[in-house]
């Protein structure tokens, strides 16, 4: 039945989806600028880790009943936004500081802690429920057999690895590192207003 499944087009989908900027690629990018690769990539695993959890709830009808009780897509919500504002604060109150060489309090200790930071980041993202019901609803027809929902969802986890993992390898480049020393303070400017604004609008959003 994998041929009814419209594979290019949930690829597709997924590829614009997760290259586009957003919380999860601002903090691959800030992390791998202030912290160098590995916690960059580490942090870029937790955020394929969460998306594949989104994958598979929603592939497996999960999506359906987190629909059903808005009550926990509200939670999600609230908490994201939480989060989104936090990294905010702390992009704008490091921004603030001349001198000071961190970005958004995305300098980790371990690469242990920066891997769970993105998965926080990306399970409190409550776009990322609705994208992945969305996309399942779309481009699988229903009574799609459990084995072709596995090879949908192996496809999308490794989409999702090249180009978060890709994100990280392309910032913690020595080039790009670089421009970051040398404009350190405008960068986390930019971040604190995009984080803020993703939060925000996470916070006033009405999930139907």
């Amino acid at each position: 039945m994998l041929h009814e499944i419209n594979l290019p087009l949930i690829l597709i989908a997924g590829l614009i989806a997760g290259a586009s900027p957003g919380p999860a690629t601002l903090a691959i990018a800030g992390t791998s600028m202030a912290s160098g690769r590995l916690h960059g990539l580490a942090l870029a695993s937790g955020i394929v880790t969460g998306s594949l959890i989104w994958s598979v709830s929603a592939a497996f009808g999960l999506g359906a009943i987190m629909f059903a009780n808005a009550w926990i897509l509200e939670i999600v919500r609230v908490l994201g936004a939480g989060y989104l504002l936090f990294l905010a604060y702390k992009s704008a109150r490091s921004a603030l500081r001349p001198g000071e060489l961190t970005l958004h309090g995305l300098v980790h200790k371990s690469a242990k802690r920066a891997y769970f930071k993105g998965l926080a980041l990306h399970l409190t993202n409550p776009k990322a429920i609705l994208y992945f019901g969305s996309l399942y609803s779309i481009g699988i027809p229903a009574g799609t057999p459990s084995s072709s929902l596995v090879i949908v969802i192996a496809a999308m986890a490794l989409l999702g690895m090249v180009v978060f993992l890709g994100y990280a390898l392309l910032f913690s480049s020595e080039f790009v590192r670089k421009g970051y020393l040398r404009m350190r303070r405008w960068f986390e400017g930019v971040f604190a207003i995009a984080f803020a604004l993703a939060g925000f609008k996470i916070l006033t959003a009405r999930f139907q």
